[in-house]
């Protein structure tokens, strides 16, 4: 079974053939196969080892691996959704390798991670990763690898030490982070020794060559799809959005010398194309790369798109999509409320989002995906009627198109001017006063698990602290249930589920990831959130 799955891919690069004395790698995903290899980040990562011949790298899945080396040095995880946090014990064990990294010794592999979670927040992860990577792997990957080779045979606290000083890699065991007590606020986060430095950077990548599949296969989650990164980050910079935050600035793929000939190498293998990016259509010169994709030798292309700006559903667009066998699109508007829009930053107005409906129906789409959110900060109930009356009025001005509000809760994150902002307690009953007022109006509403965004918004503003709950909840289970009860159990010594989650934080505390520097220093992000507020009905609804 996981040889023919590992020989039903096609590749796009060709792997080296490793040299004698190559280091011994394994790169896992913690979840199923069909789930890692859809995931872009973890292709391209992967590839990037492979093509090298002083690594010998080997796959490890939840479900299936490729054979594994005895004594690996280095064991890589890619970690783009949170809760996996519980895969990534499981493999540990499985490979004989202590959760904690102060457990391991000389006899274990290096453990390092990267990926969106942890790039946003490592916190809550970081005392089970020796080293942990920070932003774009385009050449913190190499940097990493090149630094471990000088100290491969030194010991272990000689090759952190060794790693420190590469911007971009975070060695959590060498920063202490001191509480004003084992249930409070931070004091102080600093490294052990005065030569590391205080803030660690996050690295940035500013080529214009984008990611690409490095592998196509009919058992990823998408089947035989070859994945184009048309852009980078989203230049939007809605307050709420970690998308557009953490990895400014926006960043966009050379037509010429990147989108074309990799669509072309793609589509020698498959006829199924994927553009990715949170802000797809507003490539300059995505008019030209729809056209190049019009043309008659792509007939039979099956055409897949990321959620698109609202204002760039143009009647053109929706008809290539449709003629590409695509039925469906997804936009995000966030609220029908016009003063919410402005507390978030978000530059649409509703007769924007009726117009996208009357041209996704015009150019042939079947329906369309709308995504909003309750609890934004500043939101109040009429805020959620004009909501209800812009889904009427998108319905009426465009009848026969299948509508379907996907809607989630606001969950603060960090890097984002909405860092300081908790959960809006009364976020659940909104969720069901939508519910109840869309249903009737044959409007499809889809609500994300309100406990699943309290979850995310523990692990999103979480400490180190949290470490301790997150080894108690894997053998409770995943539930909000199972968070409550650990709470329980190591009450007094750690701060409560309301901290984390509920609590508006003031602008002079010290965050957990103050260390951790991402795109914006923290005196822009205020300035972003004073902005926001300025816009708020009453001053007091945040510290």
């Amino acid at each position: 079974m996981t040889s023919s799955v590992f020989n039903s891919e096609r590749l796009l690069f060709t792997p080296a053939t490793p040299q004698t004395d190559a280091i011994p790698v394994i790169f896992a995903f913690p979840n199923e196969y069909t789930v890692g290899i859809t995931s872009l980040g973890y292709q391209v990562v992967w590839a990037t080892l492979a093509m090298r011949d002083d690594l010998q790298v080997s796959r490890l899945f939840t479900d299936i691996h490729e054979q594994l080396p005895r004594q690996p040095e280095i064991l890589g995880f890619s970690m783009s959704w949170e809760l996996d946090y519980v895969n990534i014990f499981n493999l540990l064990e499985y490979l004989q390798i202590p959760l904690r990294a102060i457990s391991r010794t000389a006899n274990h592999p290096l453990v390092f991670g990267g990926g969106p979670v942890l790039t946003a927040n490592p916190e809550p992860f970081a005392d089970f990763f020796d080293v942990i990577l920070l932003g774009d792997g385009e050449n913190l990957l190499g940097d990493f690898i090149d630094a471990y080779k000088e100290v491969r045979n030194a010991d272990k606290e000689a090759q952190l030490k060794k790693l420190a000083y590469v911007p971009g890699i975070y060695i959590p065991s060498l920063y202490r982070i001191k509480y004003s007590s084992p249930d409070g606020e931070i004091l102080a986060i600093n490294p052990i020794y005065s030569e590391f430095p205080t803030v660690i950077q996050k690295q940035t990548y500013r080529g214009n060559t984008l990611s690409v599949s490095t592998a196509v296969t009919e058992k990823a989650a998408w089947e035989n799809i070859f994945m184009v990164e048309v852009v980078r980050s989203c230049p939007e910079m809605c307050r709420f959005c970690l998308a557009s935050y953490l990895t400014l600035p926006f960043r966009t793929a050379s037509f010429e010398n990147s989108l074309i000939p990799a669509i072309e190498q793609g589509l020698k293998v498959t006829n199924r194309l994927g553009l990715l990016g949170a802000s797809v259509t507003q490539h300059p010169e995505f008019s030209e790369l729809l056209d190049y994709i019009s043309q008659p030798k792509y007939d039979d292309v099956r055409l897949s798109l990321a959620s698109v700006r609202t204002n760039t559903v143009t009647e053109k667009l929706a008809a290539t999509l449709a003629k590409r066998d695509t039925r469906s699109l997804s936009i995000a508007i966030e609220s029908g409320s016009d003063k919410l829009r402005q507390i978030i930053n978000k530059k649409l107005y509703n007769d924007e989002i009726i117009q996208a409906a009357v041209n996704a129906k015009a150019g042939g789409l079947s329906s369309l995906k709308l995504y909003g959110m309750v609890g934004i900060p500043g939101e109040e109930s009429e805020d959620l009627d004009a909501t209800v009356a812009v889904m009427k009025a998108v319905r009426k001005a465009a009848p026969g198109l299948r509508l379907t509000l996907g809607c989630s809760t606001f969950v603060p994150k960090s890097h984002t001017p909405f860092q300081w902002f908790g959960v809006n307690k009364q976020s659940e009953k909104r969720l069901q006063f939508l519910q109840k007022q869309l249903k009737p109006q044959s409007i499809d509403f889809r609500p994300e698990s309100y406990n699943w965004s309290i979850i995310q918004a523990l692990l999103s503003r979480g400490d180190r602290r949290l470490s301790y709950l997150l080894e108690l909840t894997r053998d409770f289970g995943d539930s909000l249930g199972s968070y409550k009860r650990a709470f329980k159990e190591l009450k007094g010594k750690i701060p409560d589920l309301d901290y984390y989650v509920y609590s508006n934080w003031s602008t002079d505390q010290i965050l957990p990831w103050n260390h951790l520097q991402g795109p914006l220093p923290q005196s822009t992000l205020i300035k972003h959130l004073a902005e926001a507020m300025s816009h708020f009905r009453s001053a007091s609804e945040v510290k």
